[in-house]
């Protein structure tokens, strides 16, 4: 394999010569810059071997380098050859003044503007232009050039989403999204986020692994008609009734000339997420382009009665699913039949596909056993899945893609005997848990006011994760949404109610054990304090599965945390017992009995 990355980096510095490029950069990213990229446009993973969900590479004349995060320290060094890329961090080592400071005046770097956000682009021109170098636009990739046998794009046809199940008709969602890009001041809105216009026009698909979407982008006027461009025959027959009027379908590959023809429009653009290409291109051809969030981003946060329906549906299903291998899980580790971590995560899966409704996992679930579980973000497919042990503890992070919804949930469990450390850990992550869980918060408060009440016990004990402790989720889409959080970093998104977030704190001691508790909530008022001078809101919990009682220290516990405790898992039993049976009955009785 080496003789073959050396090979295709020779490929990409003849293209360099041929442009009079000193450097080449390619992100982890294709043009449409989401969370997962196809298989087809993983140009990162061919050039390098590298499979991680966020990095660089950065090609030069002589060498090349590899940019990755603090999560994939170890992988890196185990798929990347370190004789043809020097290792470096993403974060600690910027990678435009890495460039200025590498590279000599008069530079050239080469860069494809439909694989960065244009605020990236605006940035790296004023950083190069400082020491005298330029950033340079090709027209063609180079990784695309020599791709031999690359992967053919998806075949699977767009699915017709049930406009009852979305709470509105697309025709309804798209006179409202108008109207916030005519407030915007804009004439038409570049819309580029997969699960944006899949929401705007209650479609959905399979182009992506992980996300039930289709590729394209979309023009949304203010007057709520829209142009979609994406593969036609992908779409499937009725597809016009279905969306109503004022919609039009156009091929991906016509956006160019529609996007030069946009002189005199103010088109309104989310620079941090639309790809550099699409608003130069506009820019170019006379439109004035308006800097602004998504404006379909908040109204697809905020779900309705429907959604919500569907969403909570899904999750007392994915709840029996979930505690069904739970419940196996402990009858092995009894029987003293012990996994590995691929086997655990497939035996999951079964249950899931026993829903008539589930559809593929909602990311690739995380299990991990031991001291694999003290990395946050560990995919036991990228090494080899180690084999669970006795007396230890199995972190498992999965979800789902319902047709009515999508599910998340991290659940820590002791494998046998724990020790008393571990057992204080855990406690103190589940009485963060539970602070962020009994919130009650005002109108205009957003997610980053309210980390601290996740972390504080943590903190009182010396203790912090890196991760953040929450992030949106979507209604049969992406699991990971935007733009509400709830994290450390700046985020001043309101939360609002009908939003879903995680809950999820955690804890991970390098080369040890990793802990994480995790339950989806949605933002509700607060009936409790209803009338009161000031509106408020709380949250409510979606997720139904049992937390494991063994591994927690009841009396790090104060009487409220325990009331929490058990009336979260009262309710449990009253939503998963109805549909459970047996052996699986049995235990979910056991899991679920007051501490």
């Amino acid at each position: 394999m080496t003789q073959t990355i050396a090979s295709r980096l020779d490929a990409i510095r003849s293209e360099m010569a041929k442009n009079n490029l000193d450097a080449f950069i390619i992100p982890r990213a294709d043009e449409y810059l989401g969370e997962y990229v196809p298989e087809r446009n993983e140009r990162l993973q061919w050039v390098s071997e590298f499979t991680g969900s966020a990095g660089m590479a950065i090609v030069l004349k002589e060498s090349a380098a590899i940019f990755i995060d603090g999560r994939y320290t170890v992988q890196v060094k185990l798929q990347v050859d370190g004789e043809l890329f020097q290792y470096l961090s993403l974060t600690d080592t910027p990678q435009i003044q890495w460039l200025a400071d590498t590279l000599t005046a008069n530079a050239r770097i080469g860069y494809d503007p439909r694989l960065h956000p244009l605020s990236w682009q605006k940035k790296a021109v004023a950083e190069l232009t400082k020491s005298d170098m330029q950033l340079i636009s090709v027209k063609q990739n180079p990784v695309d050039l020599h791709w031999q046998n690359r992967p053919a794009p998806s075949s699977a046809p767009a699915i017709l989403f049930d406009a009852k199940s979305a709470g509105k008709t697309s025709q309804e969602k798209r006179l409202e999204i108008g109207k916030v890009v005519a407030k915007s001041g804009a004439d038409m809105a570049l819309i580029t986020s997969l699960d944006s216009f899949c929401w705007l026009l209650n479609i959905r698909g399979s182009d992506v692994p992980r996300l039930p979407v289709i590729l394209g982008s979309a023009l949304l006027h203010a007057n709520g008609d829209l142009v979609l461009f994406t593969q036609l025959d992908k779409l499937p027959s009725g597809i016009e009734a279905h969306v109503g009027t004022g919609v039009t379908f156009r091929a991906e590959d016509e956006l160019e000339a529609v996007l030069s023809e946009l002189s005199n429009i103010k088109l309104l653009a989310d620079p941090n997420a639309s790809n550099a290409w699409s608003q130069l291109t506009a820019e170019q051809a006379g439109a004035t382009l308006v800097a602004g969030l998504d404006p379909v981003a908040l109204s697809k946060a905020q779900k309705n009665s429907s959604e919500l329906a569907g969403m909570k549906a899904c999750h007392i299903r994915d709840g029996v699913a979930v505690s069904r291998f739970l419940a196996w899980l402990d009858s092995e580790v009894a029987a003293g039949h012990f996994y590995d971590e691929g086997q655990l995560a497939d035996k999951l899966e079964t249950y899931r596909l026993a829903d008539p409704q589930y559809r593929e996992p909602s990311f690739d679930t995380i299990s991990a056993v031991g001291g694999n579980a003290a990395m946050c973000h560990y995919n036991h497919n990228n090494g080899t899945p180690a084999l669970m042990t006795n007396n230890s503890i199995y972190l498992v992070d999965s979800g789902a893609q319902y047709l009515d919804g999508t599910t998340d949930v991290t659940r820590t469990i002791a494998i046998g005997q724990v020790t008393d450390e571990q057992r204080k850990m855990v406690t103190l992550v589940l009485k963060g848990h539970i602070a962020l869980d009994q919130a009650r918060f005002p109108r205009g408060t957003s997610g980053q006011q309210l980390d601290a009440f996740a972390r504080q016990y943590l903190w009182r004990h010396g203790f912090d994760y890196d991760h953040g402790t929450g992030h949106g989720v979507g209604h049969f889409l992406n699991v990971h949404e935007g733009p509400q959080r709830i994290g450390k970093n700046s985020n001043d998104v309101a939360l609002l109610p009908g939003m879903v977030l995680s809950n999820e704190p955690g804890y991970y001691r390098a080369d040890e054990f990793g802990i994480r508790l995790e339950n989806l909530v949605y933002v509700r008022p607060c009936e409790a304090l209803a009338g009161i001078e000031r509106e408020m809101f709380e949250f409510s919990a979606l997720t139904m599965i049992p937390m494991d009682a063994r591994l927690i220290d009841k009396s790090l516990l104060n009487d409220a945390e325990i009331s929490w405790f058990n009336d979260y898992h009262k309710l449990v039993w009253s939503k998963l017992s109805p549909l459970m049976q047996g052996d699986d009955l049995v235990w979910l009785e056991n899991a679920t009995k007051a501490i």
